[in-house]
């Protein structure tokens, strides 16, 4: 309902400068505004009549702020150490700055996983299993990763790791986007791209038919997708 002023993935612009190739070729796909600040990326959003930009640490910190308040909701009582786990692409100066956002946060970061590790650790909690080596495959919304861990006597050590940040559950979503603007211009003459409430409502379609798809064929319904035309279409798994 409100594209522009709807921050997400800002994970992926950690460590980056604004001139970046990879920074370029994400705002493509994103509704709303990142700026140069000094060759420094920013996001820039209309909160309650006013401009208003923010870093990528600024952008953690208030996700870490929201996790920390569920948390203590949850629990019922205040959450005060964390574990924060990072993308194992992420370099040493982009897991610090995500441990620095925990502790503007008010946490207290003991330490900072891959998320890989982090998934293997939560693998073996409850499993009584000898020494072994596990590949673990990765693939999120925001990165697609893997790792060979060694695991022997409650010692995780991390092998080897590669990674790919643009093959993942949004890059998914972009090519199906990409696919239906095509779809709908050779139907209706018209481009969706123009217009950026659409163009996510488009996607937000897109992503739960890749849900459904997992299991069946999909099916995409859109009541007055754009200048009043409904747009009917269906995507197959293949």
């Amino acid at each position: 309902m409100n594209p522009t002023n709807t921050v997400f993935d800002a994970k992926c612009l950690i460590g980056y400068r604004f001139d970046d190739a990879v920074v370029q070729s994400d705002m493509k796909h994103w509704p709303f505004m990142v700026v140069n600040d000094a060759d420094s990326p920013k996001i820039q959003v209309e909160y309650k009549g006013e401009t208003k930009s923010f870093c990528p640490k600024e952008m953690s910190f208030m996700v870490l702020t929201e996790m920390k308040e569920i948390s203590e909701a949850y629990h019922g009582k205040t959450v005060s150490n964390a574990v924060v786990t990072v993308s194992a692409y992420f370099n040493d100066s982009q897991s610090q700055t995500t441990k620095d956002a925990g502790t503007i946060a008010g946490l207290n970061v003991l330490s900072v996983n891959h998320e890989p590790t982090a998934a293997a650790i939560v693998y073996r909690l409850d499993r009584k299993i000898g020494a072994e080596r596990n590949l673990i495959f990765y693939l999120e919304g925001g990165t697609f990763e893997v790792s060979i861990l060694t695991i022997d006597d409650g010692i995780f050590e991390v092998r080897s790791t590669a990674g790919y940040t643009h093959l993942d559950g949004e890059d998914f979503d972009d090519h199906m986007v990409n696919h239906f603007i095509t779809e709908f211009k050779h139907k209706h003459k018209k481009y969706i791209s123009e217009n950026k409430s659409a163009a996510r409502h488009l996607r937000t379609a897109c992503e739960r038919a890749k849900h459904a798809v997992c299991s069946q064929k999909a099916s995409i319904e859109i009541n007055f997708l754009y200048e009043g035309i409904n747009f009917y279409t269906s995507i197959t798994r293949a």
